[in-house]
C-alpha cells in the first residue's frame, strides 16, 4: 500500500514539473493568420506592447476571432533550444 502511494505521488510530481508556466494577455487583435496572432495589450504595465504568438490547428478558439476583436490569450513559454557556453580559461599571472 505504501509503495502504491509513493508511486502515485511520484507520478503527480513528475506531471506537475512538466507543465510550462502559463501567462495571459488581454487586448486587441492587430494581426491574425492561420499560424500566428498579434495582440496589443490594453492595460497594465505593458500597455501598448505587442505580443506575437504562434498558433496552429490545435489552438482552442472560442467566439468570432478576427482583426480588431478584444481577446484574452493564454500562452506558455518553453525553451526551444539551449546552448551552454564553455567558461573562459583563467587568466595566467
Amino acid at each position: 500500500m505504501a509503495n502504491a502511494i509513493r508511486s502515485i505521488l511520484a507520478i503527480l510530481a513528475v506531471a506537475a514539473a512538466g507543465q510550462a508556466l502559463a501567462y495571459q494577455v488581454t487586448g486587441e487583435v492587430k494581426d491574425l493568420s492561420d499560424t500566428s496572432i498579434t495582440v496589443v495589450q490594453e492595460k497594465g504595465k505593458n500597455k501598448g506592447e505587442k505580443f506575437e504568438m504562434a498558433r496552429d490547428a490545435s489552438t482552442k478558439v472560442s467566439g468570432d476571432l478576427k482583426k480588431g476583436s478584444k481577446v484574452t490569450v493564454e500562452y506558455t513559454l518553453s525553451a526551444k533550444s539551449i546552448e551552454a557556453k564553455a567558461e573562459k580559461a583563467a587568466k595566467k599571472k
